[in-house]
């Protein structure tokens, strides 16, 4: 019989202090709020081509539907797994950023005063709850770096 400790770095006490952390942020209010308006800005993205009326950007409107449902699944998966929650956080402030250019990337210079407004105002609320999600993790990481140093 062996007695020897577990090794790896998922056993490390700062990789298990930071998913303590996570966990502990995700489940606070400010978390869970964070999370669902994600999940509402994303789902929102996904139908805005037939909400707002510019389905004929085909391109565009699929452009939306996917990643708007990328964007909801993420961070829908936000909270449950410290090893990958930035990340998420992180990609879904790239989906964010693009949405915004996308009816320029998308159409080239085909696109209407909806899409533009659509898309700004909707990759912009995306792209602040996907950074406010990143800040959360690391707020309390790096309190909890500070504080084991004093």
């Amino acid at each position: 019989m062996s007695t020897q400790l577990p090794s790896g770095m998922e056993h490390h006490p700062d990789i298990l202090e930071m998913r303590e952390h996570a966990e502990r942020a995700t489940s606070t209010t400010a978390g869970q709020g964070t999370e669902a308006l994600a999940i509402c800005a994303g789902l929102f993205l996904a139908i805005s081509p037939w909400v707002v009326g510019f389905s004929g950007f085909t391109g565009l409107a699929i452009s939306n539907l996917v990643l708007g449902i990328a964007y909801a699944v993420l961070m829908a998966g936000y909270g449950p797994a410290w090893g990958r929650t930035h990340a998420r956080a992180w990609a879904c402030a790239a989906i964010g950023a693009w949405t915004i250019i996308a009816p320029w990337a998308v159409n080239g210079g085909a696109h209407i005063r909806r899409t533009i407004l659509t898309n700004t105002i909707t990759g912009g609320v995306m792209t602040l709850l996907a950074l406010a999600a990143v800040g959360m993790v690391f707020a309390g990481a790096s309190g909890a770096a500070s504080r084991r140093r004093h």
